[in-house]
């Protein structure tokens, strides 16, 4: 095979070999797509032929989803994906961060209301209901 037919072959693949190199289903492929987060490209014959550079950003968007960004924030990081605008990169990911914080803060708040009750229920006397549900039941928990 000359070297410029090899070399059209490995630079692209189909929506199914892309799917399998990232690591994701074809219809996370193409929901990206329909979120704007991956491009369409046109059909060659009677396959669309996909950029194999596709798979760094199919990861990419996979990495910031586990770290809790929406596809509305990944899409922002990805118009400014050359690096340069350390400003408005810094600040998408404070936002998220802080986003994050304060989910702690509920999930502690939640953790130390539930401990209680749980402790609560478990040293009511037997003949008592559980006050569990009586709590959730009232409007201050």
């Amino acid at each position: 095979m000359p070297a410029t037919a090899h070399t059209a072959v490995t630079e692209s693949m189909t929506i199914g070999r892309l799917a399998r190199a990232a690591g994701v289903g074809v219809e996370t492929i193409r929901y990206y797509q329909q979120r704007g987060l991956l491009p369409v490209p046109s059909s060659v014959g009677a396959y669309r032929q996909y950029p194999v550079a596709l798979t760094a950003r199919i990861r990419f968007v996979k990495r910031a989803q586990e770290l809790g960004f929406s596809l509305d924030e990944i899409m922002q990081l990805l118009r400014l994906e050359d690096g340069t605008h350390r400003d408005s990169i810094r600040q998408v990911a404070a936002d998220r961060l802080g986003q994050i914080e304060q989910k702690l803060t509920d999930l502690k708040r939640m953790r130390k209301t539930l401990r209680h009750l749980v402790a609560e229920c478990e040293h009511t006397r037997a003949d008592l209901p559980c006050p569990i549900i009586a709590t959730l039941t009232s409007a201050s928990v």
